[in-house]
C-alpha cells in the first residue's frame, strides 16, 4: 500500500513538471512564432537609457548657522531628448526665449559672444578662455584670429538656424552651444532655465504640444543670500569645463554637471556634492514613456559650517572700505593744502587693503576681508558687471587677505626681537643708543647710513618696540644675522604657507637664497634693512595674523582654518570637527616671549599705538608698521587681546595707507565688534550698542 502511494506521488510530481514545461513551450511559441514579428518590432523600436538624478548640494553656513550658500526650491525648464524630434530644437528654443523675454525671466546663456549696439557680433571681454574653447579643434576648429562674426557664421551652419533676426539667432546659438557642451542626449537632459515662475510653468504645460522636448520640474538652485560678505572665500558653483570633465569623469561627473569653481565651494566639492541617483527610462518608437524605474536614490551632500562670524565680517568689510576711502581723501586734502596739488605720498594713492581676525585658542578664522571686493550674485548674473571687474585696475577679484603680499615694516620687529633674545644676540637689558643715524658701516660705505624716524638716545628692547626705533633693530639684526632671523620668522608663520584650506601665497622672506634665486646678491645693508621689515620681505595679512596669534599663544603655532565642522545635510550628525592642530613652535623661552609681549603692550600704552588704543577698555598688545616703497608708505597693525588672556589676534594692512591712524582704526573696529557688539545697521553704518561703548581716546595721526 505504501509503495502505491509512493508511486502516485512520483506520478503527480511528474505531471506538474510537464505542465510547467508545457507553459514555457507555449510561451516560446507565442514569442517566436505566433507574435514574433510584433515582439521583434517592440524590441527594436523601444529605447532604454539610464538617467542620472540630481542630489541636493550641501549648504555652507557661518559659525552660527547663518546660510551663506543655500539651496532654493525652484521650477526649471528642462529639455528631454527622448521627446524632442530631430529638427524641432530651434523652434522650441525660439518660442521659449520669446516667452521668457516677454515675462522678464532669464535662461542659461554662456556663449562668449555678444551683439553690440551696432548689430555686430563681438567677443565678451574677460572670456578669453571660453573663446579659445569655442575655436578649438574639437569644436569649431577655427584659427585663433577668427572674429566673432566668423565664429557665429560657423555656429549658424552647425545648428542649421535660418529665418531669425541677429538677436534671435544669437540667443538660439547660445542655447544650442551650451546644449552641445553639456553633452545633451537621451541619457543627459539639459536645463534650459532655472528659477522660472509658476505662471511661466503653467503656460509651458498648457502648450506642451507646441514645445516638443520641453518639460518642467521642481529642482534646487544655489543661492548666496549675502553675496557681498566674503565672495573670495565662499566661491561659487558653475558649469563643468571640458578640462574639468576630462579629469573628473571617472568620478561620476557628467558634461552637464555643475561644481565648485572657487573658494569653499571648490575646496570642499567632494563633501558638498552628494551622490547622484539613477533611474532607468524606457521609451517607445514615438518617444512616449513606457516605464521609469528608480534604481538608485540620490544622497544629499553634506553641510559645511565655517568659523566665520558674519557680524564680525560685516563690520570688518565696512571699516576697511571706510578707512581706505578716508586715507585717500586725507591724502588728497594734504596735496591741495600743502603740496599745490602734486603727490604728497600721504595716502592719496590708497585704494586697497585687507585684514584677518584669528581666534587664538584654535586659530579659527573669524573674519577675513579684502578691499576692493565685489558682489558674488552680480558677478554670476551680470555680464557687464563681470567685464567691469576684469578691467578694474585695483583688481577686486584678488583675495588680498590670503594672496596679497605686503612689505610689513616695523610689525616684523617682534620676530627679530624673539630671535635675538633666544640666540643671545641681545638681552632684555641690552642698551643701544639711537642718534637718528646708523653709522656702523659708514667707514666701509659712506653712502650707507640708514636713519630712524626719531632720536631716542640709549634705549632697551621694551622702549625700542614701543617707539619703533629703527636704530635699535638695525643693530639687533646685524648681531643676530639673516639666517637666524629667518629661522624664527618661519617658525612664527612668516614666509611660509599657513595651511589654510584655500589658495594662499607663501610670501617672501628676505635673504641670500631668495635674492640669489632672483639673480641678485646679498649684503650687510640688506640684513639690517630686513631687521626693520624692509628689504625683500613681503607677507600676506593671513601670515601676519598667524604670527600675531602665535606670539599670543606663547610661541605655539597652530594651523589656521576656515571650516569648523561638516555635518550631514540635515545638520544633525557631525561627520568631521576641526580643532587646534599644532604646526610649529617658535622655540623661544617663556621669559623671552614675555619680554616681547610686554614690549607689544608698551606699544599700546605709551608707544605708536597709544593714540588710538591708549585708553581702550580692554588691554591690547600690538605693533604698528610703516613700510616704504613706490608711492605712499604701506601701513599695518598686528595685535591681540585681551593681553593677559588672549582671545583674538588681528592683522590689518593698508596698501599706500601712509599713516597708521587708519589701519589702527580698523583694528579698533574689530575689537569693538568682538568685545562690545559693534555692528552694521540697515544703512551700512557702524553702530555701537549704547550700553557697551568702550572708553577710548580720540584718534590722531601716528606712524
Amino acid at each position: 500500500m505504501s509503495k502505491l502511494k509512493e508511486n502516485a506521488r512520483y506520478i503527480f510530481c511528474g505531471i506538474i513538471v510537464m505542465a510547467v514545461l508545457a507553459v514555457y513551450c507555449l510561451r516560446l511559441v507565442d514569442w517566436q512564432i505566433v507574435n514574433g514579428s510584433s515582439w521583434l518590432q517592440k524590441a527594436t523600436s523601444s529605447s532604454v537609457a539610464k538617467v542620472s538624478m540630481d542630489a541636493a548640494r550641501g549648504e555652507i553656513l557661518d559659525a552660527k548657522g547663518v546660510g551663506l550658500a543655500v539651496n532654493k526650491t525652484v521650477y526649471a525648464i528642462v529639455f528631454d531628448r527622448a521627446h524632442m524630434p530631430d529638427g524641432t530644437a530651434n523652434k522650441t528654443i525660439a518660442q521659449l526665449i520669446a516667452l521668457l523675454t516677454k515675462r522678464g525671466e532669464t535662461w542659461e546663456d554662456t556663449l562668449p559672444i555678444t551683439l553690440d549696439k551696432n548689430g555686430t557680433y563681438q567677443f565678451i571681454a574677460g572670456k578669453e578662455k571660453e573663446v579659445a574653447a569655442l575655436k578649438a579643434k574639437d569644436f569649431l576648429n577655427m584659427n585663433s584670429y577668427a572674429t566673432a562674426e566668423q565664429c557665429m557664421s560657423e555656429l549658424v551652419k552647425k545648428y542649421e538656424i535660418t529665418g531669425y533676426t541677429k538677436a534671435e539667432t544669437r540667443a538660439i546659438v547660445s542655447v544650442r552651444y551650451n546644449m552641445t557642451k553639456s553633452g545633451f542626449g537621451l541619457s543627459t537632459p539639459y536645463t534650459f532655465a532655472k528659477d522660472v515662475s509658476k505662471e511661466t510653468v503653467a503656460i509651458i504645460n498648457e502648450n506642451s504640444s507646441r514645445l516638443p522636448g520641453a518639460t518642467t520640474k521642481v529642482t534646487t538652485e544655489r543661492q548666496y543670500p549675502l553675496g557681498d560678505l566674503m565672495p573670495h572665500i565662499l566661491g561659487y558653483v558653475g558649469s563643468i569645463s571640458k578640462e574639468e570633465y576630462d579629469t573628473l569623469k571617472d568620478k561620476g561627473y557628467a558634461l552637464n554637471d555643475r561644481l565648485g569653481k572657487t573658494g569653499i565651494e571648490q575646496a570642499f566639492e567632494s563633501a558638498l556634492r552628494g551622490k547622484q541617483g539613477e533611474k532607468v527610462v524606457e521609451t517607445n518608437k514615438s518617444g512616449a514613456l513606457e516605464s521609469e524605474t528608480v534604481t538608485k536614490a540620490p544622497v544629499s551632500g553634506n553641510s559645511v559650517f565655517l568659523t566665520i562670524d558674519s557680524n564680525l565680517q560685516k563690520v570688518l568689510n565696512v571699516s576697511l572700505a571706510k578707512n581706505v576711502k578716508a586715507t585717500q581723501q586725507n591724502g588728497v586734502k594734504l596735496c591741495a593744502q600743502h603740496y599745490k596739488g602734486s603727490s604728497s605720498k600721504h595716502g592719496e594713492d590708497c585704494v586697497a587693503g585687507a585684514a584677518v581676525v584669528i581666534r587664538v585658542k584654535d586659530f579659527a578664522i573669524l573674519a577675513a576681508s579684502t578691499y576692493p571686493s565685489y558682489d558674488l550674485n552680480q558677478y554670476l548674473d551680470n555680464t557687464s558687471y563681470y567685464s567691469t571687474l576684469v578691467k578694474d585696475k585695483t583688481h577686486p577679484l584678488i583675495n588680498r587677505a590670503f594672496n596679497g603680499v605686503f612689505t610689513p615694516g616695523s610689525s616684523f620687529k617682534p620676530s627679530v626681537a624673539l630671535a635675538a633674545l633666544q640666540e643671545g644676540a641681545i638681552s632684555n637689558s641690552t642698551v643701544i643708543t639711537c642718534n637718528h643715524t646708523y653709522t656702523r658701516f659708514i667707514k666701509q660705505d659712506p653712502n650707507f647710513h640708514p636713519t630712524c624716524l626719531g632720536t631716542h638716545g640709549p634705549i632697551t628692547l621694551n622702549t625700542a618696540l614701543a617707539k619703533s626705533c629703527n636704530i635699535f633693530f638695525y643693530d639687533t639684526a646685524y648681531r643676530t644675522g639673516i639666517e637666524t632671523m629667518n629661522l624664527y620668522a618661519k617658525r612664527l608663520g612668516l614666509g611660509v604657507k599657513t595651511g589654510i584650506e584655500l589658495s594662499e601665497s607663501s610670501g617672501i622672506l628676505a635673504g641670500p637664497a631668495e635674492r640669489s634665486a632672483s639673480g641678485g646678491s646679498w649684503s650687510y645693508g640688506d640684513t639690517v634693512q630686513s631687521g626693520i621689515g624692509q628689504s625683500d620681505n613681503q607677507f600676506t595679512p593671513l601670515q601676519l595674523a598667524t604670527y600675531a596669534a602665535t606670539i599670543a599663544n606663547n610661541g605655539v603655532r597652530l594651523k589656521p582654518h576656515l571650516v569648523d565642522k561638516i555635518t550631514d545635510y540635515t545638520r544633525t550628525k557631525v561627520i568631521t570637527q576641526n580643532g587646534a592642530t599644532e604646526v610649529d613652535n617658535a622655540g623661544v623661552s617663556a621669559q623671552n616671549l614675555k619680554y616681547v609681549q610686554q614690549g607689544m603692550r608698551s606699544v599700546i600704552t605709551s608707544g605708536t599705538g597709544a593714540s588710538v588704543f591708549g585708553h581702550y577698555g580692554i588691554a591690547i598688545a600690538g605693533k604698528t608698521g610703516t613700510a616704504q616703497g613706490p608711492g605712499s608708505d604701506n601701513v599695518d597693525f598686528i595685535g591681540y587681546a585681551p593681553y593677559d588672556n588672549p582671545e583674538i589676534a588681528v592683522a590689518v594692512v593698508l596698501e599706500h595707507g601712509a599713516t597708521s591712524l587708519y589701519s589702527n582704526s580698523i583694528a579698533k573696529d574689530i575689537f569693538d565688534a568682538y568685545f562690545y557688539g559693534k555692528t552694521v545697521d540697515a544703512s551700512g553704518n557702524l553702530v555701537m550698542p549704547a550700553t557697551h561703548a568702550p572708553a577710548s581716546s580720540t584718534p590722531s595721526s601716528s606712524r
